[in-house]
């Protein structure tokens, strides 16, 4: 548990902008390990997007500098979802005057576990390890001024509405024994994989490997990349995406597999092959974060709004009526929320957006909160038509 020192926060400037986009409740993205054992899941509303928190050495005002640089490239990469953007003229010239985009920081000390040589195969607690004590700094940026950055430079952002992503793997050694992938043998692969949605805001979720898992799918399906029963087997946890993947451990020390992504169905696959763990397992998850980027970014708009209606069934309390708002303000792209019309149990709502309304379709549909009424984006008078099951 990190326990916060005495310290003031210490804001070194307040925004002066409206946030305009991603502003979303601060709930940590630690928590989503929480969602990684439950056997039902769906796209998430990720928080944290411009906060970063960075191992230092001391307090100092050289290590301080290095954080704040290291914390801005870090937010950058959460909130574009891309590598190649922290190479972008404007984010490189950004870079150098990193503290400015700054709205506080603050510092922490936390007992970690001692790092020794990976065993992947280990299955050592972690409260049994070798704990020494490490400090933090937690960077928090102005959020409006990185969204105006990005903006005026062109570069898409990534809403705070991300897709699932459920993950399966099979292990082989190098005597030929095959194991599916579990929270509680693989303390390595999972923690890897865990720190690498945290630091990149996608919400990835493990299987239970409960009884029906295990019935639905075998180890040597897993390894067979069998998509048709992958599927199958998935369902019950409602992801948006499937990354399933195979690792052998050869005698010599060699990583070697295969990896297999299905998304939107469409089904891809691409092998593997490293001599080190961490090294293996970040290729595929960043290539998959970099897809997903890709598909459900957006330029912001600094200057122009496109005006939607949106109209909800089953608004049948007050309690349900601010739920809706809360859901509709948290979605990336939505800049502006006013009540239009209130009918018994319909509620009209005048979206201002900027995006249109073809990427709010696109970010509604990746949650179960509001389902479609009518097949078309547009329905009767331009007005998207959902009902409220929340």
């Amino acid at each position: 548990m990190r326990q916060v020192k005495n310290y003031s926060k210490i804001l070194i400037m307040k925004s002066r902008y409206r946030l305009q986009i991603g502003e979303t409740q601060r709930i940590l993205l630690f928590f989503m390990a929480c969602l990684f054992l439950l056997p039902t899941a769906t796209a998430l509303q990720v928080t944290g997007l411009y906060d970063h928190l960075i191992a230092v050495n001391n307090e100092s005002d050289a290590e301080r500098n290095r954080a704040i640089r290291e914390a801005f490239e870090a937010v950058v990469l959460k909130v574009t979802g891309e590598h190649r953007w922290l190479e972008h003229p404007s984010i490189e010239q950004a870079l150098e005057n990193a503290q400015s985009y700054v709205e506080g920081i603050s510092y922490s000390s936390e007992m970690v576990p001692l790092v020794v040589t990976p065993n992947p195969s280990s299955s050592l607690p972690p409260s049994l390890a070798p704990r020494v004590e490490r400090r933090f700094i937690e960077v928090n940026f102005a959020a409006s001024l990185i969204d105006q950055l990005l903006a005026s430079a062109n570069i898409p952002v990534w809403t705070s509405n991300r897709p699932s992503v459920l993950v399966w793997m099979a292990l082989q050694n190098a005597e030929g024994e095959r194991k599916m992938l579990t929270v509680e043998e693989n303390q390595q692969i999972v923690s890897y994989i865990q720190n690498f949605a945290e630091q990149r805001a996608i919400p990835i979720i493990f299987p239970v490997l409960d009884f029906e898992d295990r019935r639905s799918l075998s180890v040597d399906v897993v390894w067979s990349l069998d998509d048709s029963a992958i599927i199958e087997a998935s369902e019950r946890y409602g992801a948006d995406s499937i990354l399933t993947g195979r690792l052998y451990f050869t005698a010599s020390g060699e990583l070697v597999g295969l990896w297999q992504f299905i998304f939107q169905g469409e089904t891809q696959i691409f092998d593997g092959f490293d001599e080190d763990l961490n090294a293996y397992l970040h290729a595929p998850l960043d290539r998959i974060t970099s897809q997903l980027a890709s598909y459900f970014s957006l330029v912001p708009e600094a200057t122009t709004q496109q005006i939607v209606r949106l109209q909800v069934e089953g608004i049948r309390d007050l309690n349900a009526y601010s739920a809706l708002l809360s859901y509709v303000r948290g979605l990336g792209l939505v800049d502006s929320v006013v009540t239009a019309a209130l009918d018994g149990e319909r509620l009209e709502l005048e979206l201002g957006l900027v995006g249109d309304s073809g990427q709010l379709f696109e970010l509604i549909a990746l949650d179960r909160d509001l389902l479609p009424i009518q097949s078309s984006q547009a329905g009767s008078r331009g007005v998207l038509h959902y009902r409220w099951t929340r």
